[in-house]
Order: C-alpha cells, then sequence, then structure tokens
C-alpha cells in the first residue's frame, strides 16, 4: 500500500534529517520533493498545491527554528497536514429506528458486491442482525455472487426474481423489520460509466427506503478517476460516505488523498485485501502513519486481536521459556499468522526498519518460504512434530517428499527451530543478562 508514495517522501525526510539546522532554502528544496512525489501519485494538483503550501508556511516560522530537532519537527508538520487533508474520521451512522438500511452505490467492478459481504461481517461482529438485498437485476451472477457470500457468512440474502430494485429494497427492509433485522444491506447495480437510467433508478430506490447511509463504493487503484466518479454520484445522490476498495494494490495513493478535500464526503471504510475480514474503519490518523512509512501498532493489534487464541498462547508461552517449545506450536503460530493477512501487509504495519523490509522483499517469495515451512511441518507425524530428534535421514526424506521440497529445506527448518530453543533455554536460565552472551 503506497510503497512508491512512501519511498519518495522517506528519501525527502532522510535528506533534511543529515541537516543540524534547517535554511528557507532547505525547506523550499524538500518542499519541491514533496510536490513531485504527490503528483507523481496521482494526487489532485489543487490538493497538492493547498498542502504543500501549509507545510512550508509552517516549516519556515518559528515552530521549526525553535525545535530541538528541526528535521523531526518538520516530518511532525507534514504528518498533521497529511492527517488533516485526509479529513475526520467519520463512523458508519446506525442511528434512528431500526431496521437501518445502508445502501452501497458505485460503478462496476468497484468491488460493490464484495463490499457487502465484508460489512456485514464487520457489522455481524459487532452485534448486529444484517441482510443482505440483492438488487442488481442486470450484472449476469451479481445475485449468485452475494448469495455465496452470504451463505460463507451465515448471513441470510433476500433477492426476488422479476422485482425492480425500488420495489425490492422496499419489499426487504418489510421483511427485515418483521424478523428482527437491526440492519440491511442494500446491493445496487452498477454501470460501466455514470448515466442517466442508473442515477434514476437509485433516486427511485431512495425514494420508496430511507437509508441511515449512502455508500459510494470505488476503486482506490484508478486514482483522479475516482475523485471524478465521486463527484458524479455526489451531485446526482445524496452520498453519506466513502468505501475505498483494492487498498492492498494502490502504490500511488492519490485516491485517498485526494477525496475527501476535494468531493467533502468522508472515507468511512477501507477495502485491503480480498478476504471477507479484510474491512478497515477509516482513521486518518493510522493511514498517514502508513504513507510516511510509521507503521501502524494499532492496526497490527487488532488483526492480532481478531485472530488470537489467548489459552493456546498462554500454553504456548509456557512451553516457550521452559524449552519445550515444539514445531506443533509453531505451525500453531503459522496458521495464526496467516490469518492476519499477506505477509507483505502485515510488515508494512510495523514502524521502523521492519516497515522498510516490506518495501525490500518480494511478497511472492515471503508467502512462499512460510507456505514451504507450513507444508513441512504438516508432512511431519505427531511425533515428529513434537519430538524432531526422531527425524532420521528416512524420515527427512519421506517429510520432503510429502510437503514437495528438499531435504535440504528440511533440514534447514530444523536448524532455525534448535536455534530458537537454545535461545529461549539461554534466556530462561539467565534472564535479561543472558542477551548480551546471545547477541554480542
Amino acid at each position: 500500500m503506497f510503497e512508491t508514495l512512501t519511498e519518495k517522501l522517506n528519501k525527502v525526510f532522510t535528506d533534511i534529517g543529515r541537516r543540524g539546522k534547517l535554511s528557507e532554502a532547505d525547506v523550499d528544496a524538500a518542499m519541491r520533493e514533496v510536490r513531485l512525489a504527490l503528483l507523481e501519485a496521482d494526487v489532485n494538483y489543487g490538493v497538492v498545491k493547498d498542502f504543500v503550501s501549509r507545510v512550508r508556511e509552517r516549516s519556515v516560522g518559528h515552530e521549526v527554528s525553535r525545535a530541538l530537532n528541526p528535521a523531526q519537527q518538520v516530518i511532525k508538520i507534514v504528518n498533521e497536514e497529511l492527517i488533516q487533508t485526509l479529513g475526520e474520521p467519520a463512523p458508519l451512522n446506525l442511528s434512528g429506528p431500526k431496521p437501518r438500511l445502508i445502501m452501497l452505490v458505485g460503478l462496476q467492478g468497484s468491488g460493490k458486491t464484495t463490499a457487502a459481504g465484508k460489512i456485514g461481517r464487520l457489522l455481524r461482529s459487532k452485534g448486529e442482525r444484517v441482510m443482505l438485498v440483492a438488487a442488481d437485476p442486470y450484472r449476469p451472477a451479481a445475485i449468485t455472487q452475494l448469495q455465496t457470500l452470504g451463505n460463507r457468512l451465515d448471513i441470510p440474502v433476500h433477492t426476488e426474481a422479476g422485482v425492480l430494485p425500488p420495489k425490492l429494497a422496499e419489499d426487504a427492509m418489510a421483511k427485515a423489520e418483521k424478523g428482527g433485522f437491526t440492519v440491511v444491506i442494500l446491493d445496487t447495480a452498477g454501470r460501466s460509466q455514470l448515466d442517466e437510467a442508473l442515477m434514476n433508478e437509485l433516486g427511485a430506490i431512495t425514494t420508496r427506503v430511507k437509508p441511515a447511509e449512502i455508500l459510494l463504493v470505488v476503486d482506490a487503484m484508478i486514482g483522479q478517476e475516482a475523485v471524478n466518479i465521486a463527484r458524479g454520484f455526489r451531485d446526482a445522490v445524496e452520498i453519506t460516505g466513502l468505501v475505498l476498495t483494492k487498498m492492498d494494490g494502490d502504490s500511488r495513493g492519490g485516491a485517498a488523498i485526494s477525496i475527501r478535500s476535494v468531493t467533502g464526503v468522508p472515507i468511512k471504510l477501507l477495502g485491503t485485501g480480498e478476504g471477507l475480514d479484510a474491512l478497515e474503519t477509516y482513521d486518518p490518523g493510522r493511514l498517514a502513519s502508513r504513507i510516511l512509512g510509521m507503521g501502524d501498532m494499532i492496526g497490527l493489534i487488532e488483526r492480532a486481536e481478531a485472530q488470537f487464541d489467548q489459552a493456546t498462547a498462554q500454553k504456548q508461552a509456557e512451553r516457550l521459556m521452559k524449552g519445550e517449545f515444539t514445531l506443533e506450536d509453531f505451525a500453531t503460530q503459522l496458521k495464526q499468522l496467516r490469518k492476519m493477512g499477506p505477509l507483505s501487509q502485515i510488515l508494512e504495519m510495523l514502524p521502523g526498519g521492519m516497515g522498510q523490509m516490506a518495501r525490500t522483499v518480494n511478497p511472492r517469495d515471503a508467502e512462499k518460504q512460510l507456505k514451504k515451512t507450513e507444508a513441512i511441518i504438516n508432512s511431519m507425524t505427531l511425533l515428529e512434530r513434537r519430538n524432531p530428534k526422531v527425524l532420521n535421514a528416512s524420515r527427512k526424506r519421506r517429510v520432503a517428499l510429502g510437503s514437495g521440497t528438499d531435504v535440504q529445506d528440511v533440514n534447514r527448518l530444523l536448524k532455525q527451530y534448535r536455534d530458537a530453543q537454545r535461545m529461549f533455554k539461554q534466556l530462561k536460565k539467565s534472564g535479561p543478562r543472558g542477551l548480551p552472551k546471545l547477541f554480542g
């Protein structure tokens, strides 16, 4: 996410960090580089101009000249102004009488149907009783796609053959009220471009039912065009919020940075991957930190908590400190790690050097290595996972064959395991004082 922009901004920050004091000329040179980085990231020109102007004005004043570390103060100013540009957080409005209707609109291919499933999953995890409504009778397999998502999530999907979307929405709300549902998510039809028929249909739906939210779903990867689409919908329908999808594939960041400033419509949710759990509540501070390469520890913790098995983790921690940590424990940890999302995304959310690593590590290679390690462990018997010492040459050949790897791969994993085991035994034996012996 935002790899190209982050890399360029970090270069600017590194350059100004080499100077003890910053002159006005230094600030101007840095701002030129920031301007170029943002424009190349497909950020709206007017947004870039205002942003750089605000940062420069603050950076050449007393705020920086009196700072102990001027370069760090400039970075702080950039972070604060980026947060302001990204706009205030705006949670979903679910107040009012139940059931509350969330209506999703957008162009064809923007990810509305998948977003409907993700939002349904998110709200159900917060205690809501959710119903999905397939209100796109025009796109082939649209109804089937939503029904498939509903089955995976165990969320009911309302559909009626031959009924036009305005009447379908009205029927769905009546059914939801009788059934005790608290939230209805309406997946409407999209078009390949903005057209009068699309807008008229959306207007007819809002005449029949009163949505608590009308969320425009936009593909973040299309950059400035996302801003134009948002403008078009905002002028025709009363959009209350934005859902930016495919954020994990957006290396530039132009749409996310521009869209709130240009349209005035708040961003509410971010789609960060293909999984149905890959949906984040929008937080401008956290997004700014990721853009600037400062990581997102809060987001990482939230992901970990969603997959965290406290009882299992407690048992593993106790065995770890006794030096009894087995390959079976390691396999369990790998499964929990992979549930949190792609490794490249997890590294990206770490601050400092680990975040930088995400931009140097090939995500495919990292995922491939994790899968290889998991395959090797899964090819072992229960005895072998709990007591790797029994793995003789014959057993190693069998494990390698069963996991589609080489004996060298098996040996490499076992060496890493033994090294880790020795380290934790040493820590248990000598406590914090043992660290210098291990690493120095």
